[in-house]
């Protein structure tokens, strides 16, 4: 061990460092760039149909969700619709607002699997007071 060898320990930290997943995803900005929300909390789409997805072990249900395609860039995602008969409320090619389902890291929440952002509101009304009966669905 001499006395130069500290330059080349961190030489060969920052070399290594790379292999690691978690650090070389987080130095190249590879969740920016798969995001469909580009960054934003927030994003408005038109949902092109609705659909269902089955819960994983050991629950069984299925889950409401609509295919919401982003005015921003185009990209097409899978929103789950929460709130007891919430579906009920969103048509085809109505404007609807997702944001981010807030599971760990980042990913699916709960039981349903792959699904990351969920349907707050339905042509500029709030989904949840919707649901509750406190105001009428809005025309565009």
């Amino acid at each position: 061990m001499g006395l130069t060898n500290a330059r080349k320990f961190e030489k060969n930290r920052k070399k290594y460092r790379w292999r690691k997943r978690k650090y070389k995803a987080r130095k190249l900005k590879l969740k920016q760039k798969s995001d469909p929300l580009e960054g934003k909390h927030q994003a408005r789409g038109l949902v092109i149909e609705k659909v269902q997805r089955e819960a994983k072990q050991p629950n069984s249900a299925m889950r409401k969700c609509a295919r919401v395609q982003l005015m921003k860039n185009s990209k097409m995602t899978t929103a789950f619709i929460p709130g007891n008969e919430g579906e009920k409320f969103i048509n085809e090619h109505d404007e609807v607002t997702i944001e981010s389902i807030g599971g760990k890291q980042g990913g699916s929440k709960g039981d349903i699997p792959g699904i990351k952002y969920k349907v707050i509101k339905v042509n500029g009304q709030p989904l949840k007071r919707l649901v509750e009966g406190k105001i009428e669905k809005g025309r565009r």
